[in-house]
């Protein structure tokens, strides 16, 4: 019976360092997606509401929900957005497009690089009458 009373120790030690490392690895890791995803649906949310927008104020507003959501490379990379409009009415599209890219520092022992690349269009309905 004595030598089974440390017999779990070894194994639990093991256990704690790798859900550990998981947690600091996701506590770098899950603003940054989430940043990214969030940016998106907004784009997303912006192109559909384009109809009487010029393309200075889409960029504009885009460019505050990223400083809102913390992702600060669409600020400082003037070709991480791209946007246009073409056609008038039913027939029109609003095209959003990001293109940025992102390092997590995890604690100085790895970089990781995150590219998001997103083409979102969407189809302009101005209510005419």
């Amino acid at each position: 019976m004595r030598h089974q009373r440390g017999e779990g120790k070894i194994g639990c030690i093991i256990s704690l360092l790798v859900f550990g490392t998981l947690a600091a690895a996701g506590y770098k890791a899950i603003p940054v997606y989430y940043g990214n995803s969030e940016l998106v649906d907004a784009c997303d949310f912006i192109a559909s509401g384009a109809a009487r927008k010029p393309v200075e104020t889409l960029e504009r507003e885009i460019k505050d929900k990223a400083r809102e959501l913390g992702v600060l490379e669409v600020l400082t990379d003037k070709n991480a957005i791209r946007v246009s409009k073409t056609g008038y009415g039913e027939t029109g599209n609003c095209t959003i497009t990001l293109r940025y890219k992102r390092v997590i520092d995890f604690y100085g022992t790895y970089k990781w690089t995150v590219v998001t690349d997103k083409r979102i269009t969407k189809p302009i309905f101005e209510n005419i009458g």
